[in-house]
């Protein structure tokens, strides 16, 4: 029989987690997460990480979302460590908590893996996740470790809305003005370009030169408190580019019953992306347009209400098309979940 030791004590990180067991695993992600609630605990949490089930009183209505990352699919081990990828797996699930016009107050986050995976990957992973709750606002109220065939991070993100009216996708109205968030759109894109090209060339010449646009692909930074200050600015619509600008266009128009048109040079873009759309012999627009991941944000708001920190991209008209420099987007495509 192998010993797990007292929970009190150390977990041994080269050890796997088949070896270690569940018990002793969950008693350090928890005592980790109550580690960090003595300098943060947010007022509406009642009861956080260690019982049955997490307790909170946001005094209002609550925005949930979920997202799940999956090992090889959507991350990988080769390509970001484990404490990244646990932080990415947050962004995405939060930047729809923003989307809504939401602050982040916590997260739940499910760990499946194979019993071989080191207790290192995990505990780095979990460090992940609760560097990026802390950092949006939350705190990490509970979870669930089981195993699987492979890796999957599925994080539930709880939101508040604190007195605003949440912004749903279909409220984009003829005479809006559309807006994103950041100041690279497509740089996530760019990112998995150049790491996809430096394993089919065997170098990591381009990723040294653009090693911004590579870290924007494994751990996007968006600011979502763009969310809240949209919500503050009476936005009418709003998503989080996760698919890709096109996916969330087409979206947006048949939510709300509208046509929308784009110019593609409004977009902002990096003198990074440039260069490397340059070197690649990439059209800008596959990242611009189709590329996903990047998690900013989509915005429709009425003219002159455009907050700081957004760019204008487009108009909204009557109809039930998507535009983009003039032509429609019945050709493009941006992440398709059951795609190939």
């Amino acid at each position: 029989m192998v010993s797990v030791g007292d929970a009190r004590d150390p977990v041994d990180r080269s050890r796997t987690v088949g070896e270690v067991g569940e018990r002793r695993l969950i008693a350090e992600l928890t005592r980790s997460s109550r580690a960090l609630d003595v300098t943060h605990r947010p007022p509406d949490v009642v009861i956080g990480s260690g019982d049955d089930a997490a307790v909170i009183d946001s005094g209002g209505p609550t925005v949930i979302s979920t997202d799940t990352a999956v090992a090889g699919r959507h991350f990988r081990f080769d390509w970001s460590d484990p404490r990244t990828v646990g932080a990415r797996a947050v962004v995405q699930s939060a930047a729809d908590i923003a989307a809504m016009g939401g602050r982040v107050t916590g997260t739940v986050v499910s760990i499946a893996c194979p019993p071989d995976t080191t207790v290192g990957t995990v505990l780095d992973m979990n460090a992940g996740i609760l560097d990026a709750t802390h950092r949006l606002g939350g705190r990490v109220l509970g979870g669930d470790l089981v195993g699987a065939d492979e890796v999957v991070l599925t994080v539930t993100t709880v939101g508040a809305l604190d007195g605003a009216t949440p912004i749903v996708v279909g409220g984009a109205r003829p005479g809006d003005l559309l807006a994103v968030t950041g100041s690279a759109l497509g740089a996530s894109a760019a990112g998995l370009a150049l790491l996809l090209d430096a394993q089919r060339r065997g170098t990591d010449e381009l990723l040294t030169e653009f090693s911004g646009l590579v870290a924007a692909h494994r751990l996007p930074a968006p600011d979502l408190t763009q969310g809240p200050a949209a919500a503050r600015a009476g936005a009418h619509a709003m998503t989080d580019i996760s698919d890709g600008l096109v996916e969330e266009l087409i979206t947006m128009a048949a939510a709300s019953g509208v046509q929308l048109s784009v110019a593609g040079d409004r977009i902002p873009v990096s003198d990074d992306m440039r260069s490397a759309a340059e070197r690649l012999g990439v059209d800008l627009r596959d990242w611009t347009v189709t590329g996903g991941e990047d998690h900013e944000l989509l915005g429709s708001f009425a003219a002159g209400s455009v907050p700081p920190g957004w760019t204008t991209i487009g108009e909204v008209h009557d109809g039930t098309a998507v535009w983009v420099d003039g032509r429609t987007v019945q050709d493009l495509q941006g992440w398709q979940s059951f795609g190939s």
